[in-house]
């Protein structure tokens, strides 16, 4: 039976552009720290190995938080969470902004992490409370959009803003910006869940869900592939600063310039991937990307050990990386998502919480291990990517085509994994089109 039409409180248009101001905070709080970091360890008198202890109380909160913001949403609606969260972030940034020493700014920096959660966990849930079908997925895909554009712009904005003025008003952006977003929230924005309900906060109910999703390999496997390569570029974010600034000798600026890099990377591979996904198996596309990881690795692992440090040597793997990881994350997104569809917004915050615990495990491992940046990443890179082998040695038979074709998930989840950017330019309808021939051959199921 097909799923009844939904009623929008809001356009499509207020929805995408709301979706995409709260989705894009998370990361643009990381980008815009980034070229500040060896200016702060200067200022606070710390090492690197200390300040990067400020990324990962970030990721702690983004991460962990993810899984209580979905639940809390459904219970209780999504404007009064999205308020009570971001209200958090906004205090956060005051607190950095005003910090005094190390201890401070960390707990600035998790009290933001925190706040941050709701971006990702509510700006989703806005549109599929709406919008389904293709109308759904092209709101997705502007929010897409936004969200790779405004990282990869973040770390240029803050290499000016840090040298015309300094890192105080690095804080002060992020201070504006989370009052913007509170009021967005509070005069522009609906509620779109009118069958919020207080039991679906129950811990056991929460934690049974979570508790079935850990112990089914359908999802782990590509949840855990996500984690370690996605995780990757989170775990890049604390240590590139002190390697292009410090010891390749950029600016905060050509630093920011340089990182875009890793964008357009990202932007190229998820271009070629959406074309590759219509004349080849999901399944090959996955060794593909994960070829590509591996061959950043060796760059990695070995390049920054026999050649100087440079743009070149060190940005290469980035870009590398990068483009890998646009060929992995369609399909492993698929992969874990289609078989849970009753409870896909348990697996969708369980699956982001595990890119960003990537980044988090990634980056206190080299707090903790390594005192030169570049050697950590010469070492992290290359581990992450021998753990995402072995990972994907345990798939023992491929099943990502006969997950998706099977199990029918829903055109959005398809067309924005796929294609996320709407570069391609899949419609939506011939998305459709051929869930139904899948669901005929399939026997009606």
């Amino acid at each position: 039976m097909s799923e009844a039409p939904k009623q929008s409180v809001m356009t499509a248009g207020r929805t995408a552009f709301i979706g995409a101001l709260i989705i894009a905070l998370g990361p643009m709080s990381l980008s815009l720290y980034g070229p500040a970091m060896p200016t702060l360890a200067e200022y606070f008198q710390t090492t690197p190995a200390v300040l990067n202890l400020t990324i990962t109380v970030y990721f702690l909160g983004y991460a962990f938080a993810q899984l209580l913001c979905g639940p809390l949403s459904d219970g209780y609606g999504r404007r009064p969470v999205a308020l009570g969260f971001f209200a958090l972030y906004t205090a956060g940034s005051v607190v950095a902004l005003f910090a005094t020493d190390i201890t401070v700014l960390m707990i600035g920096r998790a009290m933001q992490g925190i706040g941050v959660a709701a971006g990702a966990a509510i700006s989703r849930a806005f549109v599929r409370d709406q919008f389904q079908g293709a109308s759904a997925a092209r709101i997705m895909n502007l929010m897409g959009t936004m969200l790779a554009i405004g990282p990869a712009l973040a770390p240029t904005i803050g290499g000016l803003i840090l040298g015309l003025f300094g890192w105080h008003w690095i804080f002060l952006v992020m201070v504006v910006y989370g009052v913007v977003v509170l009021a967005v929230l509070g005069f522009a924005t609906a509620e779109t869940n009118p069958r919020a309900d207080p039991a679906l906060v129950q811990p056991v109910r929460i934690v049974a869900n979570y508790g079935r999703l850990l112990r089914e390999p359908e999802f782990m496997r590509p949840a855990l592939m996500l984690g370690l390569s996605v995780g990757g570029i989170y775990t890049l974010s604390p240590l590139l600063p002190f390697v292009m600034i410090g010891e390749v000798g950029l600016s905060p600026a050509a630093f920011g310039l340089a990182m875009m890099m890793q964008s357009l990377s990202y932007l190229l591979g998820s271009l070629l991937t959406g074309r590759l996904l219509k004349r080849m198996g999901e399944a090959s596309i996955l060794r593909m990307g994960l070829c590509v990881v591996v061959v950043s690795a060796l760059c990695f692992a070995i390049g920054l050990r026999v050649f100087p440090a440079s743009l070149p040597t060190v940005m290469g793997p980035v870009a590398l990386w990068a483009f890998g990881i646009a060929m992995l994350t369609p399909v492993l997104t698929t992969a874990a998502l289609a078989p849970f569809g009753k409870i896909a917004g348990s697996a969708s915050a369980l699956a982001g919480c595990m890119q960003i615990g990537g980044g988090l495990v990634g980056s206190a491992v080299a707090a903790a291990l390594f005192s030169d940046p570049l050697m950590a990443v010469a070492t992290m890179l290359p581990a992450l990517a021998v753990l995402n082998v072995a990972t994907y040695l345990l798939l023992r038979k491929p099943r990502v085509r006969s997950v998706v074709i099977q199990r029918a998930p829903d055109v959005e989840d398809i067309e924005i994994a796929v294609d996320p950017l709407d570069l391609v330019g899949a419609g939506g309808e011939e998305i459709e089109r051929r869930l139904m021939e899948a669901r005929r051959s399939g026997g009606g199921r």
